[in-house]
């Protein structure tokens, strides 16, 4: 079989057709205006967040992924693992029962540390993105930030346990809220209770790059 060529491979004269893509467009804009049509550019909007993603729609799968998502985050950061609470699933369950198909973006207001995220693929990833603020966050200055609050609610050494719902806000996609107790994010707390991750220059996902390092050097080996 032919080998077919790399479009880096190929070499070839391209300044003799310039001439010819030219005459055509003076020809089409001078000449003939109504000769030249109208080119329409059609935008597909990205499909809607499935309603049958398995970590949202099995109880069992939606537990097991917030806990093991959450506790990977925990381990890094020197956190005991959380255990479910269903007290605290209830009460995540009730405040999106009230919130209602409005699906309105906001805190409860509860007794309980909590964690908001809407429009992600499952469980798992709006645990990471939680989780994944921890880059943005400054350890030698250690404190409440908003762009850093769902991370250190989500490693916070003194949380024991944590209970979420969720519910389908149609194309926003699947709206989690997760509470925690005994709650994190208290203010002069924050040294003591969120550790600065042992892999922390790299992330806690390493795997990820040693893959993406394997690809480049397969990339410019080829």
């Amino acid at each position: 079989m032919a080998k077919i060529p790399k479009a880096s491979d190929v070499r070839g004269p391209r300044t003799p057709l310039l001439f010819p893509i030219l005459t055509a467009l003076l020809f089409c804009v001078f000449a003939q205006p109504g000769s030249c049509q109208k080119t329409t550019i059609i935008v597909t909007a990205a499909p809607a967040i499935p309603s049958t993603v398995p970590e949202f729609v099995s109880d069992a799968a939606f537990t097991s992924a917030i806990l093991n998502s959450t506790n990977v985050y925990r381990e890094a950061h020197n956190a005991s693992e959380v255990v479910w609470n269903e007290t605290l699933e209830a009460f995540a369950a009730d405040y999106l029962d009230e919130v209602g198909a409005g699906c309105t973006f906001a805190h409860s207001g509860g007794p309980y540390g909590e964690n908001l995220a809407i429009g992600y693929a499952n469980a798992t990833a709006s645990v990471e993105a939680w989780g994944d603020e921890g880059r943005k966050y400054n350890f030698r200055k250690p404190g409440f930030s908003e762009a850093t609050g769902h991370f250190t609610q989500l490693v916070w050494k003194n949380t024991t346990d944590v209970g979420c719902g969720r519910r389908l806000c149609g194309e926003r996609g699947w709206y989690l809220v997760c509470e925690y107790w005994p709650r994190g994010n208290v203010i002069g707390a924050f040294q003591d209770e969120v550790d600065k991750s042992e892999n922390s220059s790299t992330g806690i996902r390493p795997r990820w790059l040693s893959i993406a390092t394997i690809g480049v050097f397969i990339w410019i080996l080829s």
